[in-house]
């Protein structure tokens, strides 16, 4: 005899794996086609170190053969060899073996382990002679229905099954379309469906229906399941007397006499309009009860279905025949009591996960076999489902089990979703209220205008204001034309643009071949880091942009976009030794262009066209600024070189750049800008001291010198912050410093109280003093800020950053009265705010939340968040590929772990293999994954991954209910479901690729850990989700290699 336990707390010597032989005899049941384990269930066991013994034929009706199973690692054998086995794995109870005259159970070696349905309430018999056998036995039928038992649970498993063949047969004899159809021959109505009953059975015939394009209508008499019901689509029926069905073991309760009148009432009703009712409901170890009565049938119309999966039981319809398919006053009745064994490859595959996963769970030793029954235990734990399985141990008949010492609390009621919650909170808000918001926003913009126009110091001003304020508003709306899959480039091209900083730096240098002054230092400094931005930001964008081009483009001839180049430089050229002074019309025209490179950008066609455009638009600036500053050749020579230096640099780093490197690369050349920006500001003012005292907008040149450098100061600081943690030179963890925030507010007014005295003292030395503070003030507030955001919050940074260059030339624009600079920044600043805005919506969060290194959503309740309970299936390459070559319709999710992994190449591989193998394949993208605006598509491009199959989360996001599978590739906190089920989860309302809701999917991560935000994702445990754990790069190598191959 074999002993797996012992009552002693010191237990006696285990059983190790490699000493115990499994046996798997072929069911002798009537029509009985199941078979206990699946070959791929024999390799978890041997590889677990069982030796396994399959009896011939075994698994012949369930299409698995005994060649299958000698492949697998099994030993086949005939019927007596294994019986004798130590553990003996069956679907059906020991019945009696007519071929051999000897009951199945006789058969047992003394002492061994049987798994099996038993039912040990229905079968005392088998109980007494499994008791002379000495054996120890779990019956599948008694694992406890608790949520950590959920991977265990066959009778679920079976009724899944049980379930979908329903609609099946009840289609097959039917004798019209489920789904509805107009043709030319005439309107054809749906089929409509009734369901009583709302367990794993009625839920997957509802889901079924449905997606034969049937009305389905569905009834229970918990609230939970009708919930369930109106989630699959179906219409939820009730009774108008409230009474709760809840009851234990995740049955429904028997109900009192006036509620079930009242049920009876509502089913005669609904058999005079359906088309097929599909019964489901059963008491445990009791008679079904009688739904439909035969009074009710004949109601029915001719030719209608009814479907009994109680049949076995008694049956709920009255008129049923158990086991056959029979005919009653011209309704089909369908009484199969075998409905699973009619999908026995199916049926066998799940059940075989089922003890799999059971065996594993109550013997997690590596080495040895062994689990303890303990007659105490609490609800819903481990102990709890061994004790609840295990009916008989040793010969001695442990059924029933003890009620564990911790009863279940009543099922709180349900929570109201995000979705919910927003729709109640939007209400709340009175047409008042709302109108008197918007009327409040537009009498302070209004009020603005006044207030500027009063304090203007010249005429200059309101002119440069409403350049400002037009060029605002063409940049919204240009950029709001931004395709999201260009984002990337986006962030790029304005960094480009925004090297025009350099106009500041050359209009303030001076001297000969070198600069002979301080702020002449500062100027020729600004102009070579503005020049190291120019040309590397438009390679860098080009590059990417030359990704996106498809083999079936059409050619491009851009070398032709010289005409107009040559025209606008030449043509000033000409103007200017004319005697012309044209320079504001050259702003006007290099300002359009700029404008053009970001509506280019607007559709993958003209994206190149885009960049183009921007190159014009910069160079004639430059030009321009050249011609109205008329250097002499010895300056001339100093700009050209400084320029060419800087160019030269930028060129230089762009060409080395590697597109996964991007965010890092756009975070250090905004560094450039925000320095570039602080010199430039601190040079105009040593430059403009001399005239303060006579000129009437000194204050206001003052003011926007101040205001320049500290916009610069946190761009330059945060960037370079930013830069250290995307390069992995910094921890990308948020640095909570302990009173950070009293440490920025005092930063802040620190900043805000400088100005005091800058403004009050006309002493140069004041005004440096000041200006050198508040650069260094501001700079340690960008570190701060910035170092206490964390490495996926990267995305917002870097968009802020993008912004905050965009202000700073604008102050530019304002401090040397240059329409260029001010068109060109607004553009920027509104590109940048606009991104910041679509990645915080994407994240439901507000702009302040994230700056400020703050965690939740602007959704978020105070309640605990839900606990996420159950246990989640894990799936090898091989088993994964086998879910690709079964699906046509996939969708494919990738996250930062593909960028880290940097495994985009074979992820283009493989789809390039399953587009020719005719697969439906396309990427869904959300706003915030990756380090930076559009950084997938770039490098799904980069892979060469066709444009026009990546698409955004809107535009994907109601497919995925047709989806037959969805790969997760490093994604985590983009899918998570909790955004949704969960009000209290700290990502609640943030909008996400709704995954779960496809057929099957597949996550493919390191580990189960959470995501950046730390929260728990409970599509890892949903019964749809399997896991391949792994390294990215190297499963998706594999995954393409085998998909290839077959």
């Amino acid at each position: 005899p074999i002993i797996f336990y012992t009552p002693s707390p010191t237990s006696s010597p285990c059983i190790p794996y490699k000493q115990l032989t499994v046996g798997i005899p072929k069911e002798i049941f009537q029509n009985e086609r199941r078979v206990a384990i699946s070959p791929a269930g024999v390799e978890a066991l041997i590889k677990q170190g069982f030796n396994v013994v399959v009896e011939s034929g075994a698994g012949e009706s369930a299409k698995f053969s005994d060649d299958m199973y000698t492949k697998a690692g099994a030993t086949i054998r005939d019927v007596k060899d294994v019986f004798a086995s130590d553990v003996l794995l069956k679907v059906r109870a020991p019945v009696l073996n007519s071929a051999l005259g000897v009951h199945e159970a006789d058969l047992m070696s003394e002492g061994a382990t049987l798994v099996s349905f038993i039912y040990p309430a229905q079968n005392p018999e088998l109980m007494d002679q499994l008791s002379q056998r000495k054996a120890t036995v779990l019956a599948m039928d008694q694992v406890p229905r608790v949520t950590i038992a959920q991977g265990y649970d066959a009778l679920s498993s079976m009724a899944n099954i049980a379930g979908y063949k329903a609609v099946v047969l009840a289609a097959n004899n039917f004798g019209r379309f489920f789904t509805g159809q107009i043709t030319a021959a005439g309107k054809v109505p749906p089929a409509k469906v009734l369901i009583i009953g709302g367990g794993v059975a009625g839920l997957a015939a509802a889901g079924s229906a449905r997606a034969m394009g049937a009305i389905v209508r569905g009834f229970d008499t918990r609230a939970a399941a009708l919930e369930q019901f109106k989630s699959l689509g179906a219409e939820p029926l009730e009774v108008d007397m409230k009474e709760s069905g809840e009851g234990q073991g995740g049955y429904a309760k028997e109900m009192s006499k006036e509620f079930i009148e009242a049920e009876m009432k509502l089913f005669a009703k609904q058999c005079l309009d359906v088309d097929i009712i599909i019964t489901t409901a059963l008491i445990p170890g009791r008679k079904a009860p009688v739904l439909i009565t035969k009074e009710m049938v004949e109601t029915m119309k001719d030719g209608s279905v009814v479907v009994d999966l109680a049949a076995e039981a008694g049956g709920n319809i009255e008129t049923t025949v158990p086991g056959e398919l029979s005919v009653h006053k011209g309704v089909i009745h369908v009484g199969y009591s075998d409905l699973p064994s009619r999908l026995p490859t199916q049926a066998s595959t799940l059940y075989s996960n089922n003890i799999i996963k059971l065996i594993r769970a109550i013997s997690p030793d590596k080495e040895v076999f062994h689990f303890d029954i303990k007659n105490e235990f609490d609800y819903g734990t481990m102990d709890h489902v061994i004790r609840g399985s295990i009916v008989m141990q040793d010969g001695k008949v442990l059924f029933p089990a003890p009620q564990p010492n911790s009863v279940p609390v009543a099922a709180p009621p349900k929570q109201k979703t995000v979705q919910e919650l927003a729709k109640e909170k939007a209400a709340s808000i009175s047409p008042f209220r709302a109108t008197l918001n918007t009327a409040g926003m537009y009498t302070g913009g209004l009020a603005s205008a006044i207030g500027l126009g009063i304090c203007a110091p010249n005429a200059a001003f309101p002119q440069m204001v409403t350049t400002f304020g037009l060029a605002g508003i063409v940049g919204y709306h240009t950029v709001w034309g931004v395709t999201p899959a260009l984002h990337s480039p986006l962030m790029s091209v304005t960094n480009a643009i925004s090297g025009l900083t350099a106009v500041g730096g050359l209009s303030l240098m001076g001297g000969g071949f070198l600069p002979s002054s301080t702020a002449e230092t500062l100027a020729v400094l600004a102009a070579f880091i503005s020049s190291v931005n120019i040309a590397g930001g438009f390679l860098v964008t080009q590059k990417m942009l030359d990704m996106f081009k498809r083999p079936t483009d059409p050619p491009e001839y851009n070398y032709l976009y010289l005409l107009p180049v040559g025209l606008f430089v030449g043509g000033y050229g000409v103007a200017l030794q004319s005697g012309y002074n044209i320079e504001q019309m050259m702003y006007l025209g290099s300002g359009l262009c700029c404008v053009g490179a970001l509506g280019g950008l607007s559709t993958q066609s003209t994206a190149r066209l885009g960049n183009t455009l921007g190159m014009i638009g910069v160079a004639g600036g430059i030009v321009a600024t050249f011609g109205a500053l008329k250097p002499s050749p010895e300056l001339m020579a100093q700009m050209s070189a400084a320029m060419a230096v800087g160019g030269t640099a930028g060129l230089t780093i762009a060409k080395k750049i590697q597109i996964s490197d991007l965010p890092q690369l756009v975070a250090a050349f905004h560094s450039l800008v925000g320095l570039a920006a602080v010199l430039t500001c601190v040079a105009e003012y040593m430059v403009e001291y001399p005239h303060f005292a006579t000129d009437p907008a000194a204050s206001l040149t003052k003011i926007v010198a101040y205001l320049g450098t500290y916009i610069g100061g946190v761009t330059f600081s945060g960037s370079l912050v930013a830069y250290g943690k995307l390069q992995g030179l910094l921890n990308s963890a948020p640095l909570m410093l302990p009173g950070r925030h009293a440490l920025n507010a005092t930063l802040m007014a620190a900043s805000v109280g400088g100005m005091i005295p800058y403004m009050l003292d006309p002493s140069y030395t004041t005004g440096l003093t000041c200006l050198g503070s508040v650069s260094a003030l501001s700079a340690v507030m960008g570190l701060t800020l910035t170092a206490a955001i964390g490495g996926a919050d990267m995305p917002v940074v870097i968009t802020v950053l993008n912004s905050y260059s965009g202000w700073a030339l604008c102050a530019e624009g304002f401090l040397l009265n240059n329409n260029l600079l001010t068109i060109v920044g607004a553009l920027i600043g509104s590109s940048g705010a606009i991104l910041s805005y679509i990645m915080c919506v994407a994240m439901n969060r507000s702009l302040a939340n994230v700056i400020l290194g703050g965690y939740g959503t602007s959704s978020t309740g105070t309640g605990k968040p839900m606990e996420i309970t159950g246990t989640h299936t894990e799936v090898n390459v091989d088993q994964s590929v086998e879910m690709i070559k079964e699906a046509q319709n996939i969708i494919i999710v990738p996250g930062y772990g593909l960028c880290a992994a940097k495994a985009q190449y074979p992820i283009a591989d493989l789809v390039k293999t399953m587009s020719e193998q005719g697969k439906k394949v396309r990427f869904g993208i959300h706003p915030v994954a990756g380090r930076m605006p559009g950084q997938l598509n770039v490098l799904l491009a980069e892979a060469g991954v066709p444009y026009d199959v990546v698409l955004e989360m809107d535009e994907i996001n109601h497919d995925f209910p047709e989806t037959d599978l969805v790969l997760v590739i490093g994604a985590n906190d983009t899918v998570n479901s909790a955004a949704q089920e969960d009000p209290n989860s700290i990502i609640a309302g943030m909008p996400v690729l709704e995954v779960w809701k496809s057929k099957q999917v597949i996550v493919m991560k390191r580990s189960l850990g959470v995501g950046y935000a730390a929260v728990d994702n409970p599509i890892f445990y949903k019964p749809n989700t399997s896991m391949l754990l792994g390294d990215a790069k190297k499963t998706c190598d594999a995954l393409s290699a085998k998909v290839r191959e077959g």
